[in-house]
């Protein structure tokens, strides 16, 4: 799995480049689909932009789940779920990628003026300079994704947010079911590139760690109602996005793609 998901992130650009060749009649039969989105998603947005017909879920697994039971044509999710849970050996071994739709970055989520990002920062430029970062991105297949960050700053961050959830003593993250970013081994243990990235943070911050599953399309009310800390599940950096919350730096390359039933 690990090396379909880096494969599938070097020859992307490749195979969108071909697809565009496509004529106007598949354009026009494309048209006509219906497009399982999850709300409140990027994949949602560019699928209203093109003024496709489309069917809101909870997830994006659960719109997978709706174009291999044939209740939608199609569906947009991102890639780097694409390869990690479409196509042979995976959990969906008939469905595939057609078509990429956008490219965009992934970047954590914090209440609006939190401190909390600017710490992150630093977390990320620290752990991508010691090579944790990258050790962990290979261990989910994504390492060809992840963002060069830029040197820590030097000032302490403290007080504020931070310290607010230090006193607590939890960092609350805010995520959907996401592999390879946030999904649960057979333990029932939340795991991922994102998971463990969390993880890390918490343990640098002295605190523990836990994962709420919340509804992607209230994400920004979450963190302002102090439900959660963060969002942080590979979660697109819009300008809506980063209108609604203090948003960190990207960290990790993405795009979204059309999935369909296998031929």
């Amino acid at each position: 799995m690990k090396k379909k998901i880096a494969l599938l992130l070097s020859v992307m650009m490749v195979a969108s480049l071909c697809l565009a060749g496509c004529g106007s009649k598949d354009a026009k039969k494309e048209d006509k689909k219906v497009y399982a989105v999850e709300a409140g998603s990027a994949g949602e947005k560019v699928a209203k932009e093109k003024k496709w017909k489309t069917n809101s879920v909870a997830a994006q697994a659960d719109a997978l789940m709706e174009v291999k039971s044939g209740t939608s044509d199609a569906a947009i999710i991102d890639l780097l779920m694409a390869g990690a849970m479409i196509g042979e050996g995976t959990s969906y071994p008939n469905l595939k990628y057609t078509d990429k739709l956008t490219t965009e970055e992934y970047g954590v989520g914090c209440r609006k003026e939190s401190n909390l990002a600017a710490y992150i920062n630093n977390f990320f430029a620290d752990t991508y300079k010691s090579g944790e970062m990258k050790k962990i991105a290979e261990k989910y297949g994504v390492q060809e994704a992840i963002v060069k960050q830029a040197e820590a700053k030097a000032d302490e961050i403290k007080d504020g947010d931070v310290k607010y959830i230090q006193d607590k003593g939890t960092l609350i993250v805010g995520i959907t079911e996401f592999e390879p970013m946030d999904y649960k081994d057979k333990d029932g243990k939340w795991i991922g590139f994102d998971a463990d990235m969390a993880s890390l943070l918490a343990e640098k911050l002295g605190v523990e760690v836990k994962f709420v599953v919340i509804d992607w399309d209230t994400k920004a009310m979450e963190l302002e109602s102090k439900n959660i800390d963060v969002v942080w599940n590979g979660m697109t950096l819009t300008d809506e996005v980063k209108n609604a919350m203090e948003c960190t730096n990207a960290y990790c390359n993405n795009a979204q793609v059309v999935v369909v039933p296998a031929e």
